[in-house]
């Protein structure tokens, strides 16, 4: 739920309190403000609370205003890269550093993991993926149109000025919740196990919707999908096998309906994807991924985040010039491991079956 909806409920069930407050500070402001004692807003992280202009890279007064909320509240954002100030000198002694400078990194955690993509190409696709997963591209201005607000696709502040635009997607939360329903029965699954009974079980049998509500609860996930193919009318998968070949083919073909999209939005086609975060280890999704989208995935580094934090932290203190070195740096630090697409016909035949199954169209 972005901020924006948290403040508003503030406002009408505990108003006194948002008068009293002197300060929004989202999370990772809060934790710099303890570290320095500098109160600043820094624009990945309020970009994402719904009270931004993505033209203006800064809090939307008007909006603000419309809503009620106390302007005072909004700090001016700082870029990515700003210096808040050194460390507090009580914390430098604890530790046992000093003159420290602390730096306003991409603190939204996604902008710092797209800011580590290792590409050397001006345009770009993404996967940011884990549990959640976000799959976007770069750009140097914001995409705010009728099919932007139909396909529930986000503008989002990036480094450098950038606009992160992406979508939110269910991840690896359904094998995450499954492991969990099979651990409560006695069944320990390891990460070669789940990888050897993907590869076991039949290929392109049953689809999903990972984006469908009934998988929104932490309820018995193997359930819940048997329930969803059997609705659907598919053969509905029983072994821990086919129920992961199910999640994982489902999340690729996922992507692939969202990626076509965010191709029209921008104009571009993407050559290939990148994948960062734990997603880029799992080697049964990449494979599929690949597949599913007939072009090339290149997965890693998978702690993608913290390295674009390292890197902003790096620029900002004039070690590195720009981000185009910065991501050079990546790409010869963390070699890429490239999957190829195999089979285009049988998964492209595939993609048409899941789009029909799941009710795929241009509300997304």
């Amino acid at each position: 739920m972005n901020t924006l909806y948290q403040l508003y409920a503030l406002k009408s069930k505990a108003p006194l309190q948002l008068e009293q407050a002197e300060t929004l500070l989202m999370m990772p402001e809060l934790l710099r403000y303890f570290l320095t004692g500098t109160r600043q807003s820094e624009w990945t992280i309020a970009s994402t609370t719904q009270l931004g202009n993505p033209y203006t890279r800064t809090w939307d007064r008007e909006l603000i205003q419309r809503l009620g909320f106390p302007p005072h509240l909004f700090l001016e954002p700082v870029q990515p890269g700003t210096v808040a100030g050194p460390l507090l000198p009580e914390i430098a002694r604890e530790v046992g550093f000093s003159e420290v400078p602390v730096i306003a990194v991409a603190e939204h955690d996604t902008a710092s993991a797209i800011a580590a993509v290792p590409t050397l190409q001006p345009d770009f696709a993404y996967l940011s993926s884990g549990t959640l997963s976000l799959l976007g591209t770069e750009l140097k201005e914001p995409a705010i149109n009728d099919n932007a607000y139909t396909w529930n696709i986000t503008n989002e502040g990036g480094v450098a000025h950038t606009t992160t635009l992406l979508k939110n997607l269910t991840g690896f939360w359904l094998i995450q919740e499954c492991k969990r329903a099979w651990r409560r029965e006695g069944k320990l699954i390891s990460y070669p196990e789940e990888l050897r009974f993907i590869e076991q079980a039949a290929e392109l049998r049953s689809f999903i919707n990972p984006d469908d509500a009934m998988f929104n609860q932490p309820l018995h996930m193997p359930q819940q999908i048997q329930l969803y193919c059997q609705m659907s009318g598919q053969p509905v998968p029983t072994t821990e096998g086919e129920i992961l070949r199910c999640i994982v083919e489902s999340l690729a073909f996922r992507c692939r309906f969202v990626l076509e999209r965010i191709e029209r939005l921008t104009g571009n086609y993407f050559e290939r994807l990148h994948i960062v975060g734990g997603g880029a280890e799992h080697v049964a999704f990449c494979r599929c991924l690949a597949s599913a989208l007939g072009r090339p995935v290149w997965a890693g580094p998978q702690e993608a985040a913290a390295i674009g934090n390292l890197l902003t932290q790096y620029q900002a203190l004039g070690y590195i010039s720009d981000w185009q070195q910065a991501r050079q740096i990546v790409h010869r630090s963390f070699p890429a491991q490239v999957y190829e697409p195999i089979m285009n016909e049988r998964w492209n035949d595939a993609y048409l079956r899941f789009c029909e199954v799941t009710g795929q169209n241009e509300s997304v």
